[in-house]
């Protein structure tokens, strides 16, 4: 399994069915999640001083779904950090009708992110278009991973420990 990993999950956290979840399990202590205090009613300030406390130099962010903004927000403030990459699993599209109100503060940096990275997403996924994913992966100046009908890319997808994840994420690490 891999190490060093930064677990960014979406609003609520990732539940013990949710690959993010299983891939912290299964790294042990090389595994980190965020810990706002501010899951349910996402506060940007605190999920990025979380990321902040979390964050250790060589780790790969594992972000998913609103994390990916957050995760996208902290590089913008912070540059590269000491981190090596992000993994970047469903980011939502701000703009589409559904994006959640309590999520309203999150942002969409359009800046290239400082470090190597890789977007994917889902040509169904609820919250973001196949165009909308596309713009935000070329915005960050992400290689961009597009599967077909997984959802949101989350426990509902079924993805279980997600072993085709692991490998896109490998691929980053080396």
């Amino acid at each position: 399994m891999v190490t060093g990993l930064l677990i960014v999950p979406g609003i609520d956290g990732s539940g013990p069915e949710h690959w993010q979840s299983r891939w912290e399990a299964d790294a042990g202590r090389a595994a980190v999640r965020i810990a706002p205090a501010s899951w349910s009613a996402p506060d940007p300030d605190d999920w990025l001083a979380a990321i902040s406390a979390a964050a250790e130099p060589g780790m790969v962010i594992v972000a998913h779904s609103l994390g990916c903004l957050a995760t996208a927000m902290w590089f913008a403030e912070h540059g590269a950090g000491g981190l090596r990459g992000a993994l970047l699993v469903a980011p939502p599209d701000r703009d589409r009708p559904g994006f959640p109100a309590a999520a309203a503060g999150f942002a969409s940096p359009v800046a290239p992110l400082p470090v190597p990275s890789i977007v994917v997403a889902s040509d169904d996924d609820p919250f973001a278009t196949p165009e909308a994913a596309r713009a935000l992966a070329s915005a960050w100046g992400s290689e961009l991973v597009e599967l077909p009908g997984l959802g949101h890319l989350n426990a509902a997808s079924g993805l279980g420990a997600w072993p085709e994840g692991i490998a896109i994420l490998d691929r980053l690490r080396a």
